[in-house]
């Protein structure tokens, strides 16, 4: 049963003129004309999401993964696709290399970005560890302009501001004045100088009932009315409203542990709001949604007389369905499909696990070569594992793979990583060249490594020479809870003509705890533990849906 606001929503999108609903029609002829939440059933958490033109902006926090804080693009607020990073090198210290000491779920957490239209600049504001917040920029490329679009991504290093803004969302007010809002519990706004490199006045705005913590700041100016969209973690969305951004701040709860779309889930909570040509707002939101992480949802909103933000809801819940913000033939590329590594970099789908050692891997002669970086035991301790977030609710991740020039010691495969994980690949000793399955890694509370793993399974003996090895992960992310143990199981499997699989090893039963923030990913790894010189080459990576 639809609620009486959507209804009215609906009754929007039907009286169209006359000649602009027949456009619409032929447009939406050929794709659906409702959507499905999540939007996109990928593990991109504390979004920051505004819009230029026709073109819809996505930003998210990335923690320990290099390079960091994702963008995507999207021409209907549906369909999105990553097309740049706005930190392409974790410039926050040498435990971002993976080399003495490591920095997993620290890094990049809820971060802002926006566009500033009178210098042609991308601006990202990043606060890390709690002590100072970064600074990226990058060339607009006259995107106001171009209706949105960006030809190029270039982005720079633009220093750093000695103040935490923790959990902040960057405005650029009408006047082109740039107020950032930040804080835990207390809600803070800082104004920063006219380039956005320096503080110039802070004030406390907002302070929660019984210090209720609140977090995950993001501040608008719509008609002049000013918003600040707080989080109340994993459970509440708060609004604050003002008639100017120094305060005195009212609040309001938008949603509060509100039902649906998905079962077993968390909450949809902690995002932020943007507007279509049309004028219709949407807030867009993410789901606990663990194994897999934390995924986007979205959902329309009303407004009321006095100006406050209501949620379109269906049944009182998150509606799983709702009609397409934007009726649109442009398109943005799948995330499923097939990847070669052809190109001259990286594709932005890719993030390694910190920092990666830039002499020890090329795209080269024929796909990515990955040298060995680092003699260890222990992958956590490894450099240069390739990461790739898992698709829900179900797929498989699939590496081709070349170990003809593997050394003895080496150790090289496909990995389902995270904090506990485990992995199908090649043990290379000596003369033999064996194929395993080992599970078991794991890290502890604080995230040392309490585990290297076991081999749970071996393989037939594999030819030294072997340069087509197809190892093939299925992993169904569905959410699902046993006590903090997910119910959901991945299997690998194996392949020497890329067309009949094996399994190999036991079902591997994934963590459903939240504390290390990110979901699990799909990986390709290769690291010695006797001598550096030995190397693997990655001829394609293919996901699918289930």
């Amino acid at each position: 049963m639809y609620t009486p606001a959507l209804l009215a929503l609906f009754s929007l999108l039907a009286n169209i003129s006359c000649g602009a609903r027949l456009n619409v029609k032929h447009e939406l002829a050929s794709r659906a004309e409702t959507f499905d939440n999540p939007i996109l059933w990928e593990d991109y958490p504390d979004l920051d999401v505004f819009r230029i033109g026709d073109v819809f902006y996505y930003s998210s926090s990335t923690f320990a993964f290099s390079p960091g804080a994702p963008v995507l693009k999207s021409y209907d607020l549906v369909n999105w696709t990553p097309v740049t990073h706005s930190v392409p090198r974790l410039n926050f210290g040498s435990k971002y290399n993976l080399e003495k000491s490591r920095a997993y779920v620290q890094g990049i957490w809820a971060s802002t970005l926006r566009y500033r239209e009178s210098s042609d600049k991308f601006i990202w504001l990043g606060c890390i560890e709690g002590g100072r917040t970064y600074i990226w920029t990058a060339d607009g490329t006259n995107a106001a302009a171009n209706n949105g679009e960006v030809s190029n991504w270039n982005w720079t290093s633009a220093g750093t501001i000695p103040v935490c803004y923790y959990d902040n969302g960057l405005l650029i007010d009408d006047d082109d004045t740039m107020y950032v809002a930040y804080g835990n519990t207390q809600i803070r706004v800082a104004q920063l100088n006219a380039d956005g490199t320096a503080e110039v006045k802070n004030e406390l705005v907002y302070e929660g009932p019984n210090q209720i913590y609140l977090e995950g700041a993001r501040m608008y100016n719509i008609n002049g009315t000013y918003y600040i969209f707080v989080t109340q973690p994993a459970s509440a969305e708060w609004v604050l409203k003002s008639d100017s951004p120094w305060g005195p701040y009212e609040s309001r709860i938008l949603v509060d542990r509100i039902k649906g779309p998905l079962p077993n889930a968390g909450y949809s909570h902690q995002g932020g709001i943007v507007d279509t040509q049309d004028g219709v707002w949407y807030y867009v939101a993410f789901m606990d949604s663990y194994p897999g992480g934390r995924i986007p949802v979205a959902a329309p909103l009303t407004w009321t007389a006095d100006g406050w933000p209501e949620l379109v809801t269906v049944d009182g819940a998150w509606g799983k369905t709702y009609p397409v913000p934007v009726a649109t033939n442009k398109t943005v590329p799948p995330p499923t499909g097939l990847d070669d590594f052809s190109g001259s970099a990286l594709s932005e789908e890719w993030e390694w696990n910190h920092n990666p050692d830039d002499s020890k891997w090329e795209l080269a002669g024929g796909g990515l070569r990955l040298h060995t970086a680092t003699i260890t035991t222990d992958l956590f301790s490894a450099r240069n594992t390739l990461t790739h977030r898992i698709l829900g609710p179900k797929s498989s991740g699939t590496f081709r793979i070349d170990i003809s020039k593997m050394s003895s010691g080496d150790r090289a495969g496909a990995v389902l990583f995270r904090d506990t994980a485990a992995y199908i690949g090649i043990h290379k000793d000596d003369s033999t060249t064996g194929l395993v399955m080992v599970n078991d890694l794991s890290l502890t509370s604080g995230w040392q490594t309490d585990s290297t793993g076991r081999v749970a399974a071996t393989g037939p003996a594999l030819a030294a020479n072997t340069t087509d090895l197809w190892l093939h992960i299925k992993a169904d992310i569905t959410p699902a809870f046993s006590g903090t143990t997910a119910v959901r199981q991945t299997t690998f499997w194996y392949s020497t003509d890329g067309t009949n699989y094996e399994k190999l090893g036991p079902a591997f039963k994934m963590s459903n705890t939240w504390q290390f923030f990110t979901g699990y990913r799909f990986g390709v790894f290769n690291f010695a533990t006797q001598a550096l010189g030995g190397e693997v080459l990655v001829k394609s990576f293919e996901m699918e849906l289930l």
